[in-house]
């Protein structure tokens, strides 16, 4: 297939190496480097978005309505904002840039048939959801929970670790229902596997908590996604339940963090 690669980062770059490996034409899409959204989209069968959340509203009603678009940006709270779209999917999970570049094992969350389609290698694995709205709050909701698990200074693999994303994995669940999504999302491999993955020392998230257990006043040169997110929670982008008790205590904490 012709594939519109909306994205040039890693995370970008590596899909496409991999949409290429497997016999696919791909064109990419990145202001940095020069590149024309018309000429990308001219005779493209697919869209594969991989821009940082915070520039995907620009980019979105500038995208045709009647392709397919693949969602891989993380980050969003709602699939509100893909409403006009005729044929939205979503691939999401425990898969770091580098890992997917080195070839290693990974396993990911498609809602369509056609993602495993065109990105299934012997490397690459895919389990199903048919819940857009539940595996994108799920690639947001992580990068929360990767802050206060770095706050608390949780080895990756103590105890103490281990009963966090139990319950962190409970509250991701909750505030999957109370918006109307299925909380059996996040079972699959982008809930409690990338949540697993992003509550580690290689994760932005995890780093930013880690700093501001030692420095209440830290502040980071790069985006925090977590930040971002908790920050569109307290503008009301979603309903949190109440016996959520560590995102509810997140929310009235980041304020400072702004």
């Amino acid at each position: 297939m012709r594939v519109a690669m909306l994205g040039a980062g890693a995370f970008g770059t590596v899909l496409g190496n991999v949409l290429t490996e497997n016999g696919h034409v791909v064109k990419y899409y990145d202001p940095a480097l020069g590149t024309i959204l018309e000429d990308v989209l001219d005779g493209a069968e697919v869209m594969v978005l991989c821009v940082p959340s915070h520039v995907a509203p620009k980019l979105l009603p500038l995208l045709p309505v009647d392709l397919p678009l693949i969602v891989t940006t993380k980050g969003f709270l709602s699939d509100d904002v893909f409403s006009r779209f005729k044929n939205v999917m979503v691939l999401s999970g425990p898969g770091f840039a580098k890992d997917i570049a080195d070839h290693k094992e990974t396993l990911l969350t498609a809602t369509n048939d056609l993602i495993p389609q065109l990105f299934q290698n012997d490397y690459m694995k895919f389990d199903r959801s048919d819940d857009v709205k539940g595996v994108l709050m799920c690639g947001s909701l992580k990068n929360i929970y990767a802050i206060e698990a770095g706050f608390r200074g949780f080895g990756v693999s103590s105890e103490e670790m281990r009963q966090f994303i139990e319950i962190a994995a409970d509250e991701m669940a909750l505030t999957l229902a109370k918006n109307g999504a299925n909380p059996d999302t996040v079972k699959c491999a982008c809930g409690i596997g990338d949540l697993i993955l992003t509550c580690s020392p290689d994760s932005r998230n995890f780093e930013f908590g880690s700093n501001l257990a030692k420095d209440s006043k830290y502040k980071p040169e790069k985006t925090v996604e977590g930040v971002s997110a908790l920050k569109r929670i307290r503008e009301g982008a979603i309903l949190v339940p109440e016996t959520a008790t560590i995102l509810n205590d997140l929310i009235i904490r980041s304020k400072e963090w702004d």
